[in-house]
């Protein structure tokens, strides 16, 4: 079984703020990402954006996990 870990720190600044990020996941490395698009470009932006990820794979794609264990 593949499993993905992340060892980083993400400090982030806007006008109205900053964020200090350590994700441990790609699950929570998404869900950083996608409130950072949010706020960048808001949520029918981050929303495309993130659609274009999306194309990349077939709607039934089950991940690295399920296909190791075929």
């Amino acid at each position: 079984m593949t499993t993905v870990s992340i060892d980083a720190d993400i400090k982030a600044k806007w006008p109205q703020g900053h964020s200090s990020y350590s994700p441990g996941s790609p699950e929570e490395l998404a869900i950083i990402g996608i409130d950072l698009l949010v706020k960048e470009l808001g949520t029918e932006a981050a929303q495309s954006f993130i659609a274009q990820v999306f194309e990349k794979y077939p709607a039934d794609y089950k991940g690295a996990e399920y296909n190791e264990r075929e």
